[in-house]
């Protein structure tokens, strides 16, 4: 592997650049989404089903997907990945009905497999030291791509409801030639997986039990399902919490969110590559999770709308932090010719979070009462601690394992 890196650099900033022009073309969408279904149905539930058929897709794509990369080489797989983006995009822009619409948003699904390509092709490149802090380029992508993507959909929006649509499948296809002329493979031959791509890797739930089957990566499995139900809970019924307790509109919540994405931006973009430096990625993983818990409890007992930009602020900062940490830790103990499958693995334990925690958050919010999502939410990150804690302190059964596998 050694050998055949390619000097990180240069392919860090063309992978870079990729992923955040990718994240921003789904922010564009984002704000007017709503919009574009209220022709066919006025109702929240058919918002939200749409949400969930491209996290649904997503959780069947990515371990298929990453599974591929190992086989087919990481290039492959971000092309057909970003193509496949942009022709969700207009399908999107000229749907003339629901069904379409759906069909479209599952497509996307399917092609978001695009950032497990991305993560592996960055463990490619990376020294297994460099990874949790070269992993966080990926959310800082996503936290730019946050902020200038809604905006920009929002102004889009006042031509017509398609143009974000059109916008978003236009910046795909820019993604796409600027991948195909900038990518070099990372992956040689002699280092792919020998097995076919099979039947089984359409299982994400077969795929999920066999990693937690083993000792090396179940810890990591359950902090990261762990983190993100708690995360899946914090984006959708944050402007729901805020508007029943403070009275903020969109536009309030506009700035919140705008906030989160400075701050998840400056997080992995700039803090995670010095902290890396310092200390060990299992110590970043604990304390990240530990800051996100602090972050919810914040906003459960929040009294002030400044307290929520406080939440803001420790929720980015514990995210970025445990999020690339935990997925640097995962790709130094997975073998080359499976790092897509276990980050894909990952990132679909990641998806069906964004299937169930919403709907979690939702529950106790009616019934328990405004605060229960949140103060459930730091439950889910303590947990995530927990785990990550014995992830990092249990190394020398989890490297035996490894080699073992790898014979």
């Amino acid at each position: 592997m050694e050998g055949s890196r390619q000097p990180a650099r240069g392919a860090l900033g063309a992978i870079f650049l990729i992923v955040f022009l990718d994240l921003m073309g789904a922010g564009i969408l984002a704000p007017v989404i709503p919009f574009v279904v209220k022709p066919y149905r006025e109702d929240a539930l058919t918002v939200g089903l749409l949400a969930l058929a491209f996290s649904a897709a997503q959780f069947v794509a990515a371990p298929l997907l990453g599974a591929w990369s190992d086989r087919r080489g990481r290039r492959p797989v971000l092309l057909v990945c970003l193509a496949g983006t942009a022709a969700s995009y207009f399908l999107f822009g000229a749907a003339w009905s629901l069904p379409v619409l759906f069909a479209a948003r599952l497509l996307s699904g399917f092609a978001g497999g695009s950032v497990t390509a991305a993560q592996a092709y960055i463990a490619d490149i990376s020294e297994p030291r460099d990874r949790a802090k070269n992993f966080g380029l990926i959310g800082a992508a996503f936290g730019l791509g946050f902020i200038l993507g809604p905006a920009l959909g929002g102004a889009l929006s006042r031509v017509s409801l398609s143009a974000p649509a059109y916008a978003s499948g236009a910046l795909s296809l820019v993604t796409l030639l600027l991948a195909t002329a900038t990518l070099k493979e990372t992956l040689p031959p002699e280092r792919r997986a020998a097995r076919a791509v099979g039947w089984r890797d359409l299982d994400p739930f077969g795929q999920i039990g066999s990693a937690l089957r083993r000792s090396a990566f179940r810890e990591l499995i359950l902090a990261t399902f762990a983190l993100n139900f708690a995360m899946a809970g914090l984006q959708t019924n944050f402007p729901v919490f805020t508007h029943a307790r403070f009275g903020l509109d969109a536009s309030g919540n506009a700035f919140l969110f705008a906030f989160l994405g400075l701050m998840a931006a400056l997080t992995q973009g700039y803090l995670l590559r010095r902290l890396t430096k310092r200390t060990s990625e299992g110590r970043l993983a604990v304390a990240g999770s530990a800051l996100f818990a602090a972050g919810f409890a914040v906003a459960a007992g929040s009294r002030a709308v400044w307290m929520l930009y406080a939440s803001v602020a420790l929720s980015a900062l514990g995210y970025g932090l445990a999020g690339p940490a935990l997925a640097g830790i995962l790709s130094s103990r997975a073998g080359a010719d499976e790092q897509g499958a276990l980050l894909g693995t990952a990132q679909s334990a990641a998806s069906l979070t964004r299937i169930i925690g919403p709907v979690w958050a939702g529950a106790v919010f009616d019934h328990v009462g405004q605060g229960a999502p949140y103060w459930s939410g730091a439950f889910f990150s303590l947990a995530a601690a927990w785990w990550a804690w014995r992830a990092a302190h249990a190394p020398s059964e989890a490297a035996r394992e490894t080699a073992a596998a790898r014979r």
